[in-house]
């Protein structure tokens, strides 16, 4: 019975967002999926400009914040020695615990100035041929969120990566050291394979 209702809260969900948007659905239809304009006033609505951003600065931000997250895990967890591995990992989390909000502001009073003054100028000059750095440098745009997303989940995906590894079974690290693996062969091949579905979990939860 409780696994019934863990498969049909998600269900439940769905018919409750649908009967909630059945009125815009009925009235805009796919176009507003698909529309590029906002205007309250005439009553046309677009979501396909929110939808590109958000997409795109996902996509930022996973490729700048996995790498650097599974590094800090991978650290914690098998390299790091025992003293420093209690104070880094609480670091870690309470740079989790940061709101939102407080990354924003920093984005923006910090963030957007130095990307306006000092690395858009630079992307300009060296890659100004390609549409995706032409233009005045701004600060503000899809660069600006992805960064600040990176560095809004960077601590989640690590700490909860960290957890991961850690469920690793020692045996499994043993078997690979006792057949000569280097430790960096050991966490290569015994411990990230065993613990793929958890990372995945946790870049979900991050970017959530």
């Amino acid at each position: 019975a409780f696994g019934a209702l863990v498969l049909a809260l998600p269900f439940v969900m769905i018919v409750m967002l649908y009967a909630a948007s059945r009125p815009a659905i009925a009235k805009f239809g796919f176009g507003f999926l698909t529309g590029t304009s906002w205007d309250p006033v005439r009553e046309d609505f677009g979501a396909l400009p929110f939808i590109w951003g958000t997409v795109v600065s996902s996509l930022i931000a996973l490729l700048l914040a996995v790498p650097v997250s599974l590094g800090v895990a991978i650290f914690l967890s098998e390299l790091c020695p025992l003293k420093l591995r209690r104070p880094l990992g609480f670091l870690v989390e309470l740079l989790a615990a940061i709101p939102s909000v407080v990354y924003g502001f920093w984005g923006i009073f910090v963030m957007v100035p130095w990307l306006r003054e000092t690395v858009e100028p630079a992307l300009v000059k060296w890659f100004g041929f390609l549409p995706l750095f032409r233009g005045q440098p701004l600060g503000f745009g899809m660069l600006a969120a992805g960064l600040v997303l990176a560095i809004m989940i960077v601590p989640t995906i690590a700490s909860i990566s960290r957890e991961v590894l850690r469920a690793v079974p020692d045996t499994q690290r043993e078997a690979a050291q006792g057949l000569g693996a280097t430790p960096w062969d050991t966490i290569r091949v015994a411990v990230l394979p065993s613990a793929r579905s958890g990372i995945v979990g946790a870049i979900i939860l991050g970017l959530n």
